[in-house]
């Protein structure tokens, strides 16, 4: 799958900038980037989350301030089988621009010069609640809302998502990979994949995959793939009758009792303690 620059221009017509509200059933691997800032809230859904070299899980509230072509994306479904949700702004530096030129905006302006790297905040209701007012808001008004809610952000403790070694190089043949291998596991993660098979995939050795695969997500080709069929399993424990070693069959472990290990140190619970609600 080749990596996508998202085309925010033609999605916000004649309007200063794009703001939606998503709903979706799942939240789908899509490593993407474009020039715009965007502020992206979830309203509901847990996952992982990729911005750059930062590579965490999230859950409802998840309040993510991107900057100009960082690349990023959320996945992962529900443990209820409920829809995801996302409140998703965004602007160009273009729009935005006039406002830093102004005294009163120089507090925005270093806001902004921080999202190079992402930045987590901590949401509240107030926050929100002019969230979703935005969404449903026209004209100027939604610029004076927009400018509100950025406002409202300088003053809220931030939290840097990159590492400072981070440095934002955007390569198309870089994106193409990682979407390919991300999609690859997503698509077969039930199946037994291994190191081989992977690097393959980009015409790579193992070790240079694996060097390749770190700097991409932060994390490792093995743990990636376990954090993946560990949130598949909770949601089959939680939704389903199926005993404990046929889910762990189905989700690609190739043995019950590495499965438990593995369940254990990423749940703090066993499969049959997460299933009766101990947690």
């Amino acid at each position: 799958m080749k990596a996508i620059l998202e085309d925010i221009p033609s999605k916000k017509g004649r309007a200063s900038f794009y703001s939606t509200r998503i709903t979706v059933p799942s939240f789908e691997f899509k490593w993407h980037y474009h020039p715009e800032y965007e502020l992206t809230y979830i309203l509901n859904g847990s996952g992982y989350r990729i911005v750059g070299n930062s590579h965490e899980q999230f859950s409802t509230g998840d309040l993510i301030l991107l900057g100009s072509n960082l690349p990023h994306t959320w996945w992962g479904k529900n443990e209820d089988g409920s829809p995801s949700e996302a409140i998703v702004i965004q602007f160009s530096s273009e729009f935005i621009e006039p406002f830093l030129r102004l005294s009163e905006g120089e507090s925005i302006k270093e806001l902004l010069a921080k999202s190079a790297k992402g930045i987590r905040f901590d949401s509240d209701a107030a926050f929100v609640e002019k969230l979703r007012s935005l969404v449903e808001t026209k004209e100027l008004e939604s610029v004076l809302l927009l400018l509100s809610l950025l406002q409202d952000l300088t003053e809220k403790p931030a939290t840097n998502l990159c590492l400072d070694s981070y440095h934002n190089v955007i390569s198309k043949k870089f994106e193409t990979r990682i979407n390919k291998v991300c999609s690859y596991i997503q698509n077969h993660y039930s199946e037994s994949i291994s190191l081989k098979q992977v690097s393959e995939l980009v015409f790579m050795t193992e070790s240079n995959f694996c060097k390749f695969f770190k700097k991409a997500t932060s994390t490792t080709f093995s743990n990636y793939l376990n954090d993946l069929r560990i949130n598949e399993a909770c949601h089959l424990l939680l939704s389903s009758e199926d005993t404990v070693s046929k889910i762990a069959h189905d989700c690609g472990f190739e043995s019950l009792s590495y499965f438990n290990r593995v369940f254990l140190r990423k749940k703090q619970f066993t499969p049959s303690g997460f299933r009766r609600g101990s947690y």
